[in-house]
């Protein structure tokens, strides 16, 4: 076997074992992402995602720039997941609709009172009960505005969901002025709404995981997710608005 021969195969081996290393973290990150998106989808699906993800990290991945193989690893994976949930577009649009709306209401309410809207208040101008914007906040739980785990992660997907492609190009995300005013919002937001935020990027997890710890129902735990995804959406309004 000449020199070039053995480099190709040593390097091979090398790959599969990588491949074979960290098939786990792909799992990892799918399960995590899957658990933020509506029941439809298939973590098989993201789980194929990430491996192809992972394949090309392997191709791509140049130790000279520092980073660890498992950091640019995970940057990539999470991005061809990412990538698979824009191109199937998974939220409803009607879920989208009621998020516009909701953000609407409440920057009407906030822009005749002090302080936060109140869920009632919203309701109210909405024109609907109490129990049916409760719904609506649910199901905006879902609706990804805009990813926070794209804007945390360096790889270069845009940060807006394809349903709200229309809200804005996804160069904002690069926007200093953008990024300045998205902390600012959720800084903003009341206590509660802060905390579940924080549970759930931040310290990911999921709103099952976060009803336990506030010892509260997941169900309004993703009611609290919804209506703060409605809160940052009014107070980005200059960003986000057609």
């Amino acid at each position: 076997m000449n020199g070039h021969a053995m480099y190709s195969s040593i390097q091979q081996e090398s790959n599969e074992n990588l491949l074979v290393q960290h098939a786990p973290l792909v799992k990892r990150i799918a399960f995590h992402l899957h658990a933020k998106l509506p029941d439809s989808v298939q973590v098989d699906d993201l789980i194929q995602a990430g491996m192809i993800g992972l394949l090309e990290a392997i191709g791509q991945f140049d130790s000279v720039h520092g980073a660890s193989f498992e950091t640019y690893a995970g940057i990539r994976i999470r991005g061809a997941i990412l990538d698979e949930v824009r191109r199937n577009d998974w939220t409803p649009r009607s879920v989208s609709r009621n998020l516009r709306e909701m953000a609407a209401a409440i920057n009407k309410v906030e822009g005749k009172k002090s302080g936060p809207a109140q869920q009632h208040e919203i309701a109210k101008e909405l024109g609907i009960t109490l129990e049916k914007y409760q719904k609506m906040a649910r199901e905006a739980s879902i609706a990804r505005v805009f990813s926070i785990e794209e804007m945390e992660s360096d790889d270069d997907g845009p940060g807006f969901d394809v349903a709200d492609v229309a809200d804005g190009p996804s160069q904002l995300l690069y926007d200093e002025g953008f990024r300045e005013s998205l902390i600012d919002t959720i800084h903003e937001l009341p206590e509660r709404e802060q905390l579940v935020m924080s549970l759930y990027y931040e310290e990911e997890l999921n709103l099952r995981e976060i009803g336990e710890v506030l010892d509260v129902s997941e169900s309004r735990i993703s009611q609290i997710h919804g209506q703060a995804m409605a809160r940052i959406r009014a107070g980005m309004q200059e960003w986000t608005a057609a």
